[in-house]
């Protein structure tokens, strides 16, 4: 299995208990969806390794606790600490303004007129506002991510339609022209 085939679904965080099992931390907003996980790939040095899991119960709402079949205490040490990844196949389809993070870099950002805000180069999720990092001309455009800007999403036309506050794309545009 490659990485780029699969999603980051979490982090292996600590071990639980004296069995050999773990906690698994997961980064999702809808945790319910991974009640029945058979297997997962944890990187390690680089590589995705398959574990086999035999049972899960919840630690927390978005923590697992998992036994992976033949586990041992090297196994635990091996994994400690490690990113989880399920392939992209296993991700359930969305439709209308719902979408992946990973699937729109490279979309076009169009405002309401049809004109184009910036080419989607990645999402930044790690702050309180997540937002889309574009590029338009050259320049690097930063556009939050609100469900009520969001208009439509065309997967096969590769691009999203927002309705965006006047003036928002010029602000990075002018403020652009002054550092040069």
């Amino acid at each position: 299995m490659r990485k780029e085939d699969c999603y980051l679904l979490g982090k292996i965080t600590r071990r639980h208990g004296l069995a050999g099992n773990v906690i698994l931390k997961l980064d999702t907003d809808q945790p319910e969806l991974y009640n029945k996980l058979e297997s997962i790939f944890v990187e390690i040095n680089g590589l995705l390794v398959p574990f086999f899991i035999v049972k899960s119960s919840w630690s927390k709402n978005d923590a697992l606790n998992l036994a992976f079949k033949n586990s041992s205490e090297a196994v635990v040490d091996q994994v400690l600490g490690k990113n989880v990844y399920l392939p992209l196949t296993t991700l359930p389809k969305l439709s209308g303004k719902q979408f992946y993070y990973h699937e729109i870099i490279g979309f076009d950002i169009l405002d309401e007129q049809d004109k184009e805000c910036g080419v989607i180069r990645s999402v930044n999720d790690q702050t309180a506002q997540n937002y889309f990092v574009t590029n338009l001309d050259g320049k690097e455009v930063v556009i939050p991510i609100i469900k009520d800007w969001i208009l439509e999403v065309h997967r096969e036309e590769r691009f999203i339609k927002m309705q965006l506050p006047e003036g928002l794309i010029d602000v990075f545009l002018v403020s652009s022209k002054k550092d040069e």
